[in-house]
């Protein structure tokens, strides 16, 4: 088969990493891809979101096979013009990619269904939403309605920050048309984990759980980022408990979504906060998550291919997948000024002795060529991603190769997967 990978993160990295495996895989293409995806694939400068570009690409390179891998393209409907170009494609359609590309859409079917989330109320009047967070006091969380590239979520300790925050959203338009509607919700206390799960419409096929760490710097301080890093399995969930939030969490959703003529294809990321109430939906994405896509694929043992085309077929009951029983862990490496202003341009070395060391893949998830340099092109700009036989040799063997690279200008957290040893 000739496949096409869309997109250019360290997600995109790891897939195209495991699909270039595969048996069934004559072809590999990113578009736009990166200067490490281009050691697996033969990348194509077209935009994510140039959706004519990308059927066009498809066309010429006579594609078999599309994925889909950011949340952009998703929501503006790439999915639906490959299919309408009799092109077979991996991901959720535009009215099933809602659950993502609106936070009140999903807020509201939730609630609907009957399933545990955190108290909340919708607004697009920016004194409305002061005068309910006066009235309901802090910690309280304000999000973005739309896409917001992991940005759009502030959770505010203080009155004070809330309004700032909503200030800055719908005042500022921080985040433009995303941030013309807020949802105000209340606070979840507890540990986050994310869940994911294979859907054709009907059938979910639980892929595993990991644990994000969203805040930019050590001790789950600074503003929240889109990952930096991530570990699993989680003690967080264990498998009894991860297949039992597959029946709460999702097959609930996608009994609903196809009753509303809008059935769910693809990957169902669940974002939940485990507490005192046991979890409660913090989020859906409705794509892989990004650093947890490279976790799961460095612990994927079976070809991902096949699953991935059974997904859009509405062939799931018929996939078992296995998987390695070892943890794996990934640390994003940012260009200093990320979350907000990233430093570009810098040059990074090294990164040939990091990807020799025992167990470490280094996904690229921010770069570009310049010659023979790698040079940082993006706000997280690498993912260093290790496999062990437990997770103390995954974590160690993850910081000797961060060690090894030589890259002044880019920062990491030191304290990933702390919670578990903890």
């Amino acid at each position: 088969m000739r496949i096409l990978v869309v997109g250019s993160g360290g997600r995109e990295h790891a897939l195209c990493w495991k699909l270039a495996s595969s048996p069934l895989c004559d072809a590999l293409y990113c578009a736009p891809g990166n200067a490490g995806i281009a050691d697996v694939a033969t990348c194509v400068p077209v935009a994510a979101t140039d959706l004519d570009g990308i059927v066009a690409l498809a066309k010429k390179e006579r594609i078999d096979f599309v994925v889909v891998g950011p949340e952009d393209p998703l929501c503006l409907g790439l999915v639906d013009r490959l299919e309408a170009a009799g092109i077979s494609a991996f991901g959720p359609s535009k009215e099933a990619a809602r659950l993502e590309g609106s936070k009140g859409f999903t807020k509201d079917l939730t609630q609907r269904a009957g399933i545990p989330t955190a108290a909340y109320k919708r607004f697009t009047d920016a004194d409305d939403a002061r005068a309910y967070i006066r009235a309901q006091g802090a910690p309280i969380v304000v999000k973005a309605d739309g896409l917001a590239a992991g940005k759009g979520v502030v959770v505010a300790a203080t009155v004070d920050e809330a309004l700032a925050a909503i200030d800055d959203i719908m005042g500022r338009k921080r985040f433009g048309a995303s941030g013309a509607e807020v949802v105000v919700e209340e606070f979840l206390d507890g540990d986050e984990a994310s869940l994911f799960a294979l859907c054709d419409g009907k059938t979910a096929l639980l892929l595993g759980v990991a644990q994000d760490h969203k805040r930019a710097y050590d001790n789950d301080k600074g503003p929240n980022t889109g990952g930096m890093g991530a570990y699993g399995p989680t003690p967080i969930l264990d498998d009894a408990q991860a297949q039992k939030a597959v029946k709460t969490f999702v097959d609930p959703v996608l009994k609903m979504m196809a009753a509303e003529g809008r059935p769910f294809t693809g990957i169902l990321f669940v974002g939940l906060m485990v507490g005192r109430n046991g979890p409660q939906l913090v989020e859906y994405n409705v794509r892989f998550g990004d650093p947890e896509c490279e976790v799961l694929m460095m612990r994927l043992k079976s070809d991902l291919l096949p699953a991935l085309i059974a997904a859009r077929d509405g062939e799931l009951d018929q996939v078992d997948l296995r998987w390695h029983p070892e943890p794996a862990m990934t640390v994003i490496m940012a260009a200093k000024g990320y979350p907000d202003a990233p430093e570009k341009g810098s040059e990074i070395r090294n990164l040939d002795a990091a990807g020799k060391e025992e167990g470490v893949v280094v996904f690229h998830a921010g770069t570009k060529a310049d010659g023979n340099r790698i040079l940082a092109n993006g706000g997280r700009v690498l993912a260093v991603t290790a496999i062990g036989k437990d997770l103390r040799e995954a974590r160690d063997r993850a910081y000797r190769a961060v060690d090894l690279i030589d890259w002044p200008e880019g920062f990491c957290r030191r304290d990933i997967a702390a919670r578990a040893f903890r």
